[in-house]
């Protein structure tokens, strides 16, 4: 972090590797939060582990049944983290413990902004949000989608808590969903490709070390090479293809083979799940 955040105190409903990689951003120099982290997990022994830093207070719902709602209690954001099938109960059992204003963040994909509003009061506003995985190491993409309650101050504060874990883009909640298809799937097809082409390169008589060492490498080369550059990938990729050259045949092949047509088709599926989740949420 290169600048100061302030945040207002945070809990933290359910504590599984998404809400532990934001918890891990709260944790960094210049970033502070205001009366302290709370968070709850089922689990004693889990939410013992969350109590990292003294400005974390854990609880665990097994030996607490007040746990989320002593939780939520004075806190000014509350980041619902549990498995979709659990919010609406969740929702119903802290309700009536939030206080006016509070701003609860889901992180519960396929949940909507409507059935937060419809479980929580007048007075708290809501906003979802779509991070992906790479948030673990502080470079994820984050989307947001403010509710029909939330203020332009309440995406302020949620777009600053999300940016201790990467870069957040403001979107309207009819478009979250694709956003999913895309960043928050993402990592997930680019995974497969490296895959795909470790097994090409061992294929080819590299050992799976060499195999890794070659894609891996290449990957995170090509991803910094892009980060630190004012081109377009179209652009970097040109320089790359010499004119009748090997990797200009490659891209021919790659283009036969209807690589568009297949990332089309494949985002299209996700999202048709992302709406029959909702659907049923």
């Amino acid at each position: 972090m290169t600048t100061s955040v302030v945040l207002p105190t945070i809990a933290f409903l359910g504590a599984g590797s998404m809400a532990r990689a934001v918890l891990a951003g709260l944790l960094q120099p210049g970033v502070e939060v205001e009366g302290g982290v709370r968070a709850t997990n089922r689990s004693a022994a889990r939410a013992a582990e969350l109590e990292v830093h003294e400005t974390v207070t854990a609880f665990a719902t097994e030996t607490d049944a007040g746990a989320n709602r002593a939780a939520v209690a004075g806190a000014r954001i509350v980041v619902v983290a549990v498995k979709p099938a659990m919010v609406p109960d969740l929702l119903d059992e802290i309700a009536d413990a939030l206080e006016p204003g509070t701003l609860v963040v889901s992180v519960a994909a396929g949940v909507t902004i409507r059935t937060f509003e419809r479980h929580l009061p007048e007075h708290v506003h809501v906003i979802r949000s779509m991070p992906n995985t790479p948030a673990v190491v502080g470079r994820a993409v984050t989307g947001l989608s403010a509710g029909t309650r939330s203020t332009d101050d309440d995406l302020a504060v949620a777009v600053a808590l999300f940016e201790t874990v990467g870069r957040v883009l403001v979107v309207p909640e009819s478009q979250l969903d694709a956003l999913s298809t895309i960043s928050g799937s993402g990592p997930a097809y680019v995974f497969y490709l490296i895959e795909q082409l470790t097994a090409t390169a061992v294929a080819k008589g590299f050992t799976a070390e060499q195999a890794s060492l070659m894609v891996e490498g290449t990957f995170r080369g090509a991803s910094e090479l892009l980060a630190a550059s004012d081109d377009p990938p179209a652009e970097l990729r040109r320089r790359v293809t010499s004119p009748n050259g090997t990797t200009e045949r490659a891209i021919a092949v790659l283009e036969a083979s209807g690589l568009q047509d297949v990332f089309d088709r494949a985002t299209d599926a996700a999202l048709a799940r992302a709406r029959e989740m909702a659907a049923g949420a």
